[in-house]
């Protein structure tokens, strides 16, 4: 079975992926979106398991990570854009930013 992904597709999948604390590369992407796409036509299905091979970091890869979240890869839509938040060296002021994001998520689940 071949599948393929849109630089569209790999970009939203890596986003979604790093949101669970994953950080991983376009490449690992590609076979998130891959995996979706057969997920969603049944291909796999759901009470199926599956592993998906990760063998790069995103750390190889961070000015793309960083691009995507700031809204500046030519021809990409951030989906699931997670907005840089820039701060000055104050730890105490980088804790309550914390926080207050932790408290905003939070009232967001039921």
């Amino acid at each position: 079975m071949v599948e393929q992904a849109s630089e569209q597709e790999l970009a939203d999948e890596a986003a979604r992926a790093d949101r669970t604390g994953m950080f991983n590369c376009p490449h690992t992407g590609v076979a998130l979106a891959a995996l979706r796409k057969l997920v969603d036509r049944k291909v796999i299905r759901s009470n199926e398991r599956t592993v998906v091979l990760s063998t790069a970091n995103g750390l190889k890869f961070a000015d793309q990570k960083a691009a995507y979240h700031m809204g500046a890869l030519d021809g990409i839509k951030p989906t699931y854009r997670n907005k840089p938040v820039e701060l000055p060296a104050d730890a105490k002021r980088v804790a309550r930013t914390i926080a207050r994001h932790v408290e905003k998520a939070r009232a967001l689940v039921p």
